[in-house]
């Protein structure tokens, strides 16, 4: 007995949205039930309805039948089993058909490929980060096999067109389906799609017409880089396949950390100790920088913490554009250690001073009486 359209059974059109095909489901379901229509059918009924209802409310189930009806669910489809993850690929050759209608599969690119880029890490130091360096770098990559000039075949013999699928690289042969005989096309077994062979391979690259080897390539690195820069060395990457061209080569950098100086941008920062006398009368000091030691004047009455710039004595800007400056941070250290006569010294500074540090800065109880007091 022919089975009926699942769109008559649940009384719905074809274009009928999922929740018209539930309502309609539920309002039959409730109808046809077992466990309330004892009528004779009613179980038959039912269970049409169930069937109807599991592929329409289902949007690849209902797709698939759509186009191909009933045909789409009886047994030489093995119900919707083949309509998972992997398609049609389980209904005996199926799969292939419809990668020929809908897109999937097709034939073995032949002509020309590009290489595939590669990437290597390189630390610097901070000092090589800020000036910049050539640098040699070692690099394991595929070449072209310089004894077969890539052809993959021995000197003096060359390759031919593969003798059955005549150089295309692909075989057809035709498969009887529910929908009629379709002919259908593979890659072709014997050469593996290259559409030739060569019966003398090449004694270096075995065939391959490429070659494992490291190379040293000089890498100019930029003034100004950092942590997270990146460098692009154009047809230094992997061989290309079937002459064409090679990929890139990225240079990721890394800076290492140095025990003296940090950086914020283009500028450099350091944290110079000074003594009491030194803040409090100002003073002279020898500070380090990127170009060697240089001189700073400290004023006379620096504070802990003020910050005193040193003009284009930071890292040059990666795309030339000046110069940073050096921030140096002025860190005032209290001695630990004093002799009878500094503590004398220190005394009689604290009775001529009334024992109370003179500042122009209002402390934290005057300012807050300030805001609420006015």
């Amino acid at each position: 007995m022919a089975k009926r359209d699942y769109y008559e059974v649940l009384g719905v059109s074809r274009d009928a949205s999922q929740e018209e095909i539930k309502k309609a489901y539920r309002k039959l379901a409730r109808q046809y039930h077992p466990d309330v229509n004892k009528s004779e059918g009613a179980a038959e009924k039912f269970k049409e309805i169930t069937e109807a209802y599991d592929v329409l409310s289902n949007p690849e189930k209902r797709q698939a039948y759509d186009r191909f009806g009933h045909a789409a669910t009886d047994g030489q489809f093995n119900g919707f089993g083949g309509f998972g993850a992997g398609g049609f690929g389980d209904f005996g050759g199926l799969g292939d058909i419809f990668d020929m209608f809908f897109g999937g599969g097709g034939r073995q690119r032949r002509g020309p490929e590009r290489g595939a880029d590669l990437r290597v890490d390189v630390e610097l130091t901070f000092e090589e980060a800020a000036f910049g360096l050539e640098k040699d770098i070692k690099i394991p990559r595929t070449e072209e096999c310089g004894t077969c000039g890539g052809s993959g075949a021995a000197p003096g013999t060359a390759k031919k067109n593969c003798d059955v699928c005549g150089g295309t690289g692909q075989v057809q042969f035709a498969q009887s389906t529910p929908f009629g005989r379709i002919v259908q096309s593979r890659t072709c077994d014997r050469c593996r799609g290259a559409g030739v062979i060569i019966e003398k391979p090449c004694p270096t690259c075995r065939g391959a017409g490429q070659v494992r080897r490291t190379r040293t390539i000089k890498v100019k690195i930029p003034a100004g880089v950092d942590t997270g820069s990146r460098l692009r060395l154009a047809g230094e990457g992997e061989a290309g396949l079937r002459g064409g061209p090679r990929g890139d080569l990225f240079v990721f950098i890394h800076v290492l950390p140095h025990p003296v100086f940090k950086r914020e941008g283009n500028n450099v920062i350091i944290e110079v100790p000074v003594n009491f006398a030194q803040a409090a009368l100002g003073d002279e000091i020898t500070v380090p920088t990127l170009d060697g030691k240089a001189k700073l004047r400290v004023p006379e009455g620096t504070q802990s913490g003020t910050v005193l710039r040193m003009r284009n004595k930071g890292i040059p800007d990666v795309r030339g554009y000046g110069r940073g400056d050096q921030h140096v941070y002025i860190k005032v250290v209290t001695p630990t250690r004093l002799t009878e006569k500094q503590k004398e010294l220190l005394r009689e500074f604290a009775r001529i001073e009334g024992q109370k540090p003179q500042s122009t800065e209002k402390g934290f109880f005057e300012k807050m009486r300030d805001v609420f007091m006015g």
